[in-house]
């Protein structure tokens, strides 16, 4: 490994499996220093087990590495509280926040209850803000006397939410609130205290996407074990890496899907169309005159 990475000091949430735990060793192997979070719970949030963290810390710490273990609730705001003092106290400071921890709550639309609604927006959308929202806060008071000091937030999305999928509009509304949410922080904290803000949409074989219909037999382990495993978790922490690394050249406030061998640049919503009544109210009739110029040939429907 290029070591890139040596003393800087990462968090990581939802890190006992899968993704997380991924992203953790990749960050370690690279020289970081490691708070592994994760509550445990299953796949729907329900439960705790340190195991799964402790698990990712002993593979790290068996490689050589750094890592702590913290089972905070980072949907909570004492939780997330905790976890950041645990960074601080294990290792003095801060540079790199992955936030990862997710659920799952799938329904089709007309059955979906509040409370699938609600949890999947306390995981997700709290679950990012409450660690981000004090992690900033620490790199606000450390360039008041330091200076920017060139830190990375790296916020999961997903390809949900970056195109909708059916029976997750919980999850999908909140992922792509993510990616914004992600472009927003950039936008707060890149130019004053020189913090980086990515999003991730990842695709890969994990807890939650093997529970969506279908996708079983899609990403799936290659029978033949030569053949590239495309949807392998692994394969997308390299990203996570390298973004994370000091003065890495990838613009912040940007939007990426990783999956397999293929990265891909996503833009935020951008104007496709656009038509003026010329100055006057627009009335039912000059609106059939002139929608169909929103949109291409191809785009109207037959």
């Amino acid at each position: 490994m290029s070591g890139r990475l040596e003393g800087r000091v990462a968090i990581v949430t939802g890190a006992g499996r899968g993704l997380g735990a991924e992203h953790a060793k990749a960050l370690a192997r690279e020289g970081a220093r490691v708070v592994v979070n994760d509550l445990g719970g299953d796949s729907a949030g329900a439960g705790s087990d340190p195991t799964p963290a402790q698990q990712t810390v002993e593979e790290i710490k068996a490689s050589g590495g750094e890592a702590v273990v913290n089972g905070a609730d980072i949907s909570d705001w004492d939780g997330a509280a905790q976890l950041v003092q645990c960074a601080l106290d294990s290792f003095g400071r801060i540079d790199v926040l992955v936030n990862n921890a997710g659920i799952l709550r799938d329904r089709m639309l007309v059955n979906m209850s509040t409370d699938e609604w609600d949890d999947i927006m306390r995981v997700h959308l709290r679950g990012h803000f409450c660690p981000t929202r004090l992690v900033a806060a620490h790199w606000r008071e450390r360039a008041k006397t330091e200076g920017p000091s060139d830190a990375v937030m790296v916020h999961t999305s997903s390809i949900s939410g970056l195109h909708g999928n059916v029976g997750q509009a919980n999850y999908a509304a909140a992922k792509s609130a993510i990616a914004t949410f992600s472009i927003v922080c950039h936008m707060e904290l890149n130019e004053r205290y020189g913090v980086r803000s990515y999003a991730l949409a990842p695709g890969a074989r994990t807890r939650l996407t093997l529970q969506t219909p279908g996708a079983e037999e899609q990403v799936k382990v290659p029978e033949d074990s030569s053949v590239f495993d495309y949807w392998n978790p692994a394969n997308v922490s390299p990203f996570v890496a390298w973004v994370a690394s000091p003065k890495c050249p990838a613009p912040s406030g940007t939007v990426f899907l990783v999956q397999g061998d293929e990265i891909t640049r996503y833009q935020t919503w951008s104007p496709v169309g656009i038509i003026s009544a010329g100055g006057e109210r627009w009335t039912m009739d000059s609106l059939d005159d002139r929608f169909r110029e929103l949109f291409t040939p191809e785009e109207w429907p037959a």
